[in-house]
């Protein structure tokens, strides 16, 4: 075969690839990718997305269809076997083990010896440079996983990712809980690697982007592939509604609400040296958002308010009580009427191989048990009343929760809550790694929720989201709480400038003035 012959054969050439369950999750998928070349792909949660991205990473065998690569069979039995072939995957749900070092899980399949023992030293100087690699710099490589936020832990995965040959990544959601400063090293890495000749598949919902970093668009729509085509032709709106086949809202109509009496008082809640004492009310009706970067003690604070993290000070009052309430552990504070939807789905919000069923009455086993037995059609009318509720998509409600997408994954948890009906609600990144039509959705159950008279409480690390639904909005910096925002009385400005007030030292603030 000459030169010419083979720069013409694609790197990865997908032919009528499809998966089937009890239904159709990927219909007919075909396609081609090049060396050195980016696709986005989109598509609403249950589209198909992460469903063809296993299947071309090797941890799902397609039912139909077939795949070439350089020309050749492709068909990987596992995602080792991929990876030996240089075809790697960052996956939107982690793959790390929280319990060891940033440096053993980087080389974890590679720990360099001497003696028969570890050396350190040597994986130390690795780990330094492969996370040098990503912006983290400042990180000791001796630091335990589980002790990283999400967008530090997301940054590793992405580290461990680029060890070795790789010729085509797939990104699944990379910058869901990364910091601005982090996408900017994400996107320069990524631009190494498109010259060096790798392939991207690059999946996001965060459309604006898609539109940055990619030159090809490839959406999904009900497990078919309705566009692959240059990404320069399309505008947002017209992505939408191949994706979910009508226009983006821009506006939500929140309703008529009344705002009441204070549902939850913090007074003085810290814990050192995360959260700095905070005050806040959060009234009836009320949506009160709170924004700041990674690492300011958003989560933190809701954790401290949920007890599954224990203050070193202050003190919680529900609703008119005079009385402090004693909040030492999550089970307290949903008996106290305070229910947190978590961040990280996957190791805290649900158990993945149990049915949707049991995931959504689990906090109120009670009212679907009978004489201490549990009640299966009980437990079945209530999964598919929320199946209908919040659009749901899957088979039944005796679908396991980890066969879900992540967006349907997130649904699930929050059918739980409602189900126990808590009048405080602690939201930490609802909407993460979830599509458009389904991030709307979810702002309207939570308008819906205020209309009830309950309390919600939001993190979110997108502001553009804050400011839609919110009607006040707290910014927390360095550990402390440092801002409050009325609805109609904030900028984007205002907020990002609160958000790093904090951070900015003396002598930056005595040179800037």
């Amino acid at each position: 075969m000459s030169q010419e012959s083979k720069q013409t054969v694609p790197l990865l050439s997908l032919t009528g690839v499809g998966k089937t369950y009890v239904e159709p999750v990927l219909s007919d998928v075909s396609m081609t990718l090049e060396p050195g070349q980016i696709l986005a792909l989109t598509g609403e949660n249950g589209a198909g997305k992460s469903t063809l991205s296993k299947i071309i990473c090797g941890l799902v065998t397609p039912t139909d269809g077939s795949m070439l690569l350089d020309g050749k069979t492709y068909a990987p039995r596992s995602r080792s076997e991929a990876e030996q072939l240089g075809i790697r995957m960052v996956m939107q749900e982690l793959n790390l083990i929280p319990t060891l070092s940033i440096a053993e899980n980087l080389f974890l399949n590679q720990l360099p010896q001497r003696f028969g023992w570890i050396d350190r030293t040597r994986l130390a100087a690795a780990a330094r440079a492969q996370m040098a690699a990503v912006g983290l710099t400042d990180i000791d490589p001796w630091t335990l996983v589980g002790e990283l936020g999400v967008g530090h832990q997301q940054m590793v995965e992405i580290a461990r990712n680029l060890i070795g040959t790789c010729r085509l990544l797939v990104l699944d959601e990379p910058t869901a809980m990364l910091t601005s400063r982090e996408v900017e090293l994400l996107f320069a890495q990524i631009a190494r690697l498109q010259a060096e000749g790798v392939a991207i598949i690059y999946i996001s919902h965060r459309l604006e982007e898609l539109k940055q970093v990619a030159d090809r668009i490839a959406v999904l729509r009900d497990g078919k592939l309705v566009c692959d085509d240059a990404i320069a032709g399309y505008s947002s709106d017209a992505l939408v509604q191949l994706m979910v086949g009508r226009t983006a809202e821009s506006e939500l109509d929140l309703g008529q609400r009344q705002i009441g009496a204070p549902l939850l008082r913090v007074r003085n809640l810290g814990r050192a040296p995360v959260v700095a004492p905070a005050s806040f009310e959060l009234r009836a009706g009320e949506i009160l958002g709170i924004a700041g970067l990674i690492g300011s003690g958003r989560t933190e604070l809701l954790r401290l308010i949920f007890g599954a993290d224990r203050a070193d000070q202050g003190e919680i009052f529900i609703g008119d009580q005079t009385q402090a309430a004693r909040i030492d552990s999550p089970k307290s504070a949903i008996a106290a009427g305070i229910a947190m939807i978590t961040e990280d789905r996957k190791s805290q919000g649900l158990l993945l191989p149990q049915s949707i069923g049991i995931n959504a009455t689990l906090a109120k086993l009670g009212n679907v048990s009978r004489l201490g037995i549990l009640d299966g059609q009980a437990e079945a009318d209530v999964a598919e009343d929320y199946i209908q509720r919040l659009r749901i998509r899957s088979r039944n409600g005796a679908q396991a929760a980890g066969e879900l997408s992540g967006g349907n994954q997130q649904k699930v948890v929050i059918a739980r809550w409602l189900y126990r009906d808590c009048p405080i609600m602690l939201f930490d990144e609802p909407t993460r790694g979830i599509d458009i039509g389904a991030k709307f959705d979810i702002y309207k159950l939570m308008a819906d929720l205020s209309r009830q008279g309950k309390g919600l409480l939001i993190v979110s690390s997108d502001l553009r989201e804050l400011m839609l639904i919110c009607d006040r909005i707290a910014v927390m910096s360095a550990g402390h709480l440092v801002d409050t925002y009325e609805r109609g009385n904030w900028t984007q400005e205002a907020i990002l400038a609160s958000a790093f007030s904090g951070y900015v030292t003396p002598a930056a603030t005595e040179v800037a003035t």
